[in-house]
């Protein structure tokens, strides 16, 4: 019978206890660098608010804890508020909880999650709007003193003026995304930043009659002309750019209302007074349910009587054929109109009759084709 010698079986025997060792120290190891990154958490968020407390964003919670071990990090703020002191007016926002998530895998992206309803008014005072939605998911990819990446989505939004007792519908979208992304530059250097904005199903009816029917919009822009990503307030972030001759580069834009189809791309700057200028070339679908929805028909009626504006171009269509003239003036009609170049050139789009226009922004005041919409307000 062969026999095993003992100093075989020794070593055997030592290997669970090394290995038992092993698994302690790489825990011990793991919890203190999980309590490191969790303190340099604690650190950067309070450094990052201070930084914006001196412009004027205050933001708090009620209480802030830090959880997650051993994979993740959980920041998790109740009742959090936030105070734009350099807003006019002020505004203060607060809603029910905020809760931040990391892996320590991939430490540069975040995931947070907002809890409504949220309330909006005035700082000390009760709220003006009331903000609740079905789910509230925020995403930033980078440095939180750095994003490259930013996503925000909503679903099944609603916001209600609540002052005055009563509650007023001033917004509601089944869904909302924003993405801002840096595609040129950096936080420190002249970046360049895209904003896409997708709704679907959204209304505004205390914005504009027109926007109280549901819509859909897909909408991309490019900002060019910031500095850098330091902590100013929005009016000395639109008056670095006026200085630097930055523009917004609407690069796609999307709109349809119902049968309404509306499609827009161009440029636009800013004058020394802080008002929006330049054109967007925008090809419209339908455009007479736009234009009766727009209050804009009437006005169309107007320039194109007898007397108006448009008059005499409208007489020389009788020259034409007899009775074309009184057809135009009656229904304004939009191919009509089009051909004698009184909006824009007939086109198509999307497979429907459409015209092209130019929506002129000049320091401020807003023209679609020759008929004018509004005043657009300055942002500095």
């Amino acid at each position: 019978m062969a026999m095993h010698s003992p100093h075989y079986a020794a070593p055997r025997r030592r290997w669970p206890w090394i290995l038992a060792v092993l698994v302690v120290v790489v825990a011990a190891l793991w919890t203190v660098l999980w309590n490191y990154a969790a303190s340099k958490v604690e650190t950067t968020i309070a450094g990052w608010r201070a930084r914006e407390a001196k412009v004027g964003r205050v933001y708090a919670c009620a209480t802030q804890t830090i959880g997650g071990f051993p994979f993740r990090i959980d920041v998790t703020c109740s009742t959090p508020s936030a105070e734009f002191r350099s807003m006019q007016p002020p505004t203060a926002m607060k809603w029910k909880d905020l809760h931040v998530a990391a892996s320590v895998f991939t430490p540069t992206r975040l995931d947070g999650e907002l809890v409504g309803p949220m309330l909006i008014g005035p700082p000390g005072q009760l709220p003006n709007l009331s903000a609740n939605w079905k789910q509230a998911e925020i995403t930033v990819r980078g440095l939180p003193t750095a994003p490259e990446r930013v996503t925000l989505t909503l679903g099944d939004t609603t916001v209600e003026r609540v002052a005055g007792g009563g509650n007023e519908a001033v917004f509601k979208a089944k869904s909302v995304e924003l993405n801002g992304r840096m595609v040129e530059g950096s936080a420190a250097s002249n970046p360049v930043i895209e904003v896409a904005l997708k709704m679907v199903g959204a209304s505004a009816p205390t914005v504009h009659p027109a926007a109280a029917v549901p819509f859909d919009s897909d909408v991309t822009l490019l900002l060019r002309g910031l500095k850098n990503f330091a902590p100013k307030t929005w009016p000395q972030r639109f008056r670095e750019i006026q200085a630097a001759g930055g523009r917004l580069e609407v690069t796609n834009a999307r709109l349809q209302q119902g049968d309404v189809v509306s499609v827009a791309n161009g440029v636009l700057g800013l004058t020394p007074r802080g008002r929006l200028d330049g054109e967007l070339k925008m090809t419209v679908a339908n455009i007479e349910t736009l234009l009766k929805t727009l209050g804009l028909d009437q006005r169309m009626a107007q320039e194109t009587a007898p007397g108006g504006q448009f008059g005499s171009a409208i007489n020389a269509l009788d020259r034409i054929m007899p009775g074309l003239g009184n057809m135009a003036r009656q229904n304004a009609a939009p191919a009509v109109v089009a051909g004698i170049g009184l909006l824009g050139q007939p086109t198509e789009l999307e497979g429907k009759r459409a015209v092209m226009m130019p929506l002129k922004f000049t320091d401020g005041t807003v023209t679609l084709g020759p008929l004018p919409v509004g005043v657009t307000p300055p942002l500095f």
